[in-house]
């Protein structure tokens, strides 16, 4: 599912709605879990998981072509553990 089929999914479950009003809504939730995630905060919805971001460290990695040694640098990465309900909805 990606975020206009979320936005369908939205519009026909709440038909009060207007679409532009459920594409607002959508939109403004994804950007203020993203920007919460781009602050070094954690974002938990309870019932679905929690997002926050991990730092990876710098390391040394190859070239597979040449096989030669590359420095990657430390970076920061989203991670979403999901919540309980989750798991056990998914593990039917």
């Amino acid at each position: 599912m990606n975020r206009s089929d979320l936005i369908d999914v939205l519009a026909t479950t709440q038909p009060n709605l207007k679409q532009t009003d459920v594409e607002d809504c959508t939109k403004t939730i994804l950007d203020a879990i993203s920007n919460a995630l781009c602050q070094g905060g954690r974002v938990e919805i309870r019932g679905f998981g929690s997002f926050q971001v991990n730092q990876r460290p710098p390391r040394k990695g190859r070239n597979p072509k040449t096989g030669e040694a590359v420095a990657v640098p430390a970076k920061a990465c989203p991670h979403f553990k999901p919540g309980k309900e989750l798991r056990d909805r998914v593990d039917c």
